[in-house]
């Protein structure tokens, strides 16, 4: 496989396009990226694809020439986080990786990855199918933005990357984490597409412009009855943000 990945990759895609490969089997994972050729440049592999051989492509993808985006969200005592974490880096599997936005999984994940720069921590603060109703059913005390303002000064004191949070909260994390804090947004929805399960969606060009570093999409492309035409088309809409 990637060898194929090597030979349909071309550097001039949008590196800050990531493509979502939330898709059931490896198979239809490789077939999407196989179409989407030179269009895509930037993967994320979530939760299930993770359980249908989702490493093994990670480790193909960043041979083949590509970036990837380990969306697990890892979220559990700190000793357990601060070996995973170690596990994944040391794999060499990834380029960005997710942990819950709470000070001591943000803490240990940050012991895990060391000194292996290359390998980003990204805090997740609210989920994007959320909103403030929700948040009050959970329990929580304080609105969206609050909730997300808080998790943002918590990822930078822990020393991780960046955050990933919702298209309407990407200036908040511009303004807090500054020019080189990542700022990584699903959620994102061309006009042409459905919101889904997106509570807090926006256009690539609207993300791009409230502070985005990167977006994420996943069915307006992975649905698409031509996928490679619908990353182009976001793309392009990208490039005049």
């Amino acid at each position: 496989m990637a060898a194929a990945l090597a030979r349909a990759y071309a550097p001039a895609a949008d590196p800050r396009l990531i493509v979502a490969l939330d898709v059931p089997t490896r198979a239809e994972a490789e077939a999407l990226v196989e179409g989407l050729g030179d269009a895509v440049a930037f993967y994320k592999i979530g939760l299930q694809l993770l359980a249908s051989g989702g490493m093994e492509m990670a480790r193909d993808l960043k041979r083949g020439g590509r970036e990837v985006f380990l969306d697990w969200k890892l979220h559990d005592i700190g000793a357990t986080v601060e070996k995973a974490t170690a596990a994944v880096v040391a794999s060499g599997a990834c380029d960005f990786l997710t942990v819950h936005a709470e000070p001591q999984v943000l803490a240990a994940a940050v012991r895990g990855r060391g000194d292996e720069r290359s390998a980003k921590i990204l805090g997740v603060t609210v989920l994007t199918s959320l909103n403030g109703q929700d948040l009050a059913e959970i329990g929580y005390g304080m609105g969206v933005e609050a909730l997300v303002e808080r998790r943002i000064r918590q990822v930078i004191d822990a020393g991780a990357d960046g955050v990933v949070a919702s298209p309407h909260e990407a200036a908040i994390a511009r303004r807090v984490g500054g020019p080189d804090f990542l700022v990584v947004t699903p959620g994102v929805r061309p006009d042409w597409a459905g919101k889904d399960d997106q509570a807090r969606a926006a256009t690539p060009a609207e993300t791009l412009r409230n502070g985005a570093s990167h977006i994420v999409i996943g069915r307006p492309v992975t649905a698409a009855s031509d996928p490679r035409a619908a990353a182009l088309r976001i793309a392009e809409e990208m490039a005049g943000a």
